[in-house]
């Protein structure tokens, strides 16, 4: 199985950036695509950013498009997502997954079989 940690979420004001991280752990962590979720109050979680085992296909939200990042350093078993232009509407707890059983990036939070514990994301006008 894989075991994954988010890092880097933080306070940060309209217009700025932030960089978060993504620990994992587990035998099989180059063959797994992995993404980014996030999910503010009162609404579902919902697909941010995903990334393919080699770092060579990513797909993104068109939310995030143009302004968000995925990247993957399998030497470091470590997802990155750079967000920058950082707008309100961007607050939410972000989350990494991974499926089990595929090497296609995801965007189904429900086909995610593994999460992370999450990182707060608080953007300020």
């Amino acid at each position: 199985q894989v075991q994954l940690v988010e890092s880097g979420g933080g306070l940060v004001q309209a217009g700025g950036s932030l960089r978060l991280s993504c620990a994992a752990s587990g035998r099989t962590f180059s063959s797994n695509p992995m993404g980014w979720f996030r999910q503010a109050p009162g609404k579902e979680r919902e697909f941010v950013a995903g990334i393919n085992w080699s770092g060579g296909n990513t797909y993104y939200a068109d939310s995030v498009k143009g302004r968000f990042t995925i990247s993957r350093d399998n030497a470091k078993n470590t997802v990155y997502l750079q967000m920058n232009s950082l707008k309100p509407e961007d607050t939410a707890v972000y989350y990494c997954g991974a499926p089990s059983h595929t090497r296609m990036i995801v965007t189904t939070p429900t086909r995610i079989d593994y999460w992370g514990q999450g990182t707060q994301v608080t953007v300020s006008s």
